[in-house]
């Protein structure tokens, strides 16, 4: 039986840079991931700020493109945010991911690729956890100091039963990414163009993000509960194929398919997940880190594995018996903006009118695109008041000068 400081399991974003991390750091670890490769769960659309990339360390074979515009839009208007410098980027979720896997096992970590985690035990003072292989029928065990659960939205180590988990808050999204005409891509080569409303997307909101030359990946994703407004939606790909078809002006056969993938959100509203259980460690989806509002889940999670890392390793060095600081820390950082940001999905995406997405537009058209950048990305709700502001001034403004014209034309006449 092998032995490991740490063994975690799901070679996610989270738990991949969680292992490379602590690789780092000297500690024997052991990355589990059940998929044999990871092109096999592509799922990610991977849109982000440009300062993830030095923030996490990452090279530029991971970066499908990089764009500095953001476009929005509504089922009556679209509005441009451009920025002369770069924005973001749109990374290959795959090439990520094994980045960091590849990184964990240069550092001196192992990667187990196809091996599915089955369960884990106490035994005489140590953590045994059971694995499988697809290639061998018998069951692998090791040994661990730590286990981290890294399983996304599974939760599969944290939580032994489905009951006993926490109500859930849920999205499905759906992504085609299609190779399309150099003409075509060429307009949204630099661009994240985002749609919401009740003809785009309603329950959500669909995009169009750029990927390598002449592919697009074009989504929709949605919240699972019941719309206030829209009585009936249609399937997902519905929606994906009116853009295409309405917004890009493709037809069918001039452009080419190259993948369908989905994924599935579990959020537990007011972040109630269980963090930890003894030396056992959840990190990442298990841990409600991707943001419900724009389920942009990549930077958190890797930023939560590195917040896990200081605790793991206290309490490798015995500086700590639990990791209940951990918890505290996590919903220090994220429970304020989460909430807010839980709240604003519920409204936006299940209970505004039409009328009221495009006025929420038109109160956003005099900000920077930087601002946008603040407001989608770094979810800093106050640029909504400051776009309000501007938008009243400018009603404001076009009133008066009216009422000047006005004035000018009535001492006009009078003066003949």
């Amino acid at each position: 039986m092998q032995d490991f400081d740490v063994v975690i399991i799901g070679a996610g974003p989270a738990g991949a840079h969680c292992g490379r991390v602590l690789a780092k750091l000297g500690y024997q670890v052991l990355l589990v991931e059940q998929h044999e490769s990871f092109s096999e769960n592509d799922f990610s659309s991977a849109g982000t700020p440009i300062d993830t990339l030095d923030r996490f360390n990452l090279p530029q074979d991971v970066i499908g493109s990089l764009w500095h515009k953001i476009v929005v839009v509504t089922t009556k208007v679209e509005k441009t945010w451009e920025s002369t410098k770069t924005l973001g980027a749109v990374l290959s979720f795959a090439r990520l991911r094994e980045f960091l896997a590849q990184d964990v096992k240069a550092n001196g970590g192992d990667v187990w690729l196809g091996c599915r985690y089955i369960s884990y035990e106490k035994q005489e003072g140590k953590t045994i956890v059971s694995l499988k292989t697809r290639s061998r029928s018998s069951v692998i065990e090791v040994s661990t100091k730590v286990l981290v659960d890294g399983t996304g939205f599974a939760r599969a180590v944290m939580y032994n039963k489905e009951s006993e988990k926490p109500p859930f808050l849920s999205g499905t999204g759906i992504e085609y990414l299609i190779e399309v005409a150099p003409e075509v891509y060429q307009k949204y080569a630099d661009s994240l163009v985002f749609f919401l409303g009740h003809k785009w997307m309603p329950k959500g909101y669909s995009w169009i993000f750029p990927m390598d030359a002449n592919r697009l990946k074009v989504g929709a994703g949605k919240i699972n509960v019941e719309h206030q407004v829209v009585e009936e939606t249609q399937p997902l790909r519905r929606y994906i194929e009116m853009i295409i078809t309405d917004y890009l002006h493709i037809k069918e056969g001039d452009y080419q398919i190259v993948d369908i993938h989905g994924s599935t959100l579990k959020y537990s509203s007011g972040l109630n997940d269980i963090y930890y259980r003894d030396n056992t460690i959840a990190i990442g989806d298990a841990v409600s880190t991707v943001n419900f509002l724009g389920g942009e889940g990549i930077r958190h999670g890797m930023y939560g594995a590195e917040i896990a890392v200081k605790y793991i390793e206290k309490y490798l060095k015995n500086e700590i018996g639990d990791f209940s600081e951990y918890q505290k820390e996590m919903l220090r950082e994220f429970g304020t903006k989460w909430n807010l940001s839980e709240r604003f999905a519920i409204k936006k995406y299940t209970q505004d009118t039409d009328d009221l997405i495009e006025k929420a537009v038109a109160y956003l058209s005099a900000l920077k695109a930087e601002d946008i950048m603040d407001l989608m990305f770094y979810y800093k709700f106050e640029k909504i008041s400051k776009g309000l502001g501007k938008y009243i001034k400018g009603k404001l403004s076009i009133w008066w000068e009216g009422m000047r014209r006005k004035v000018i034309v009535f001492f006009e006449g009078v003066s003949r």
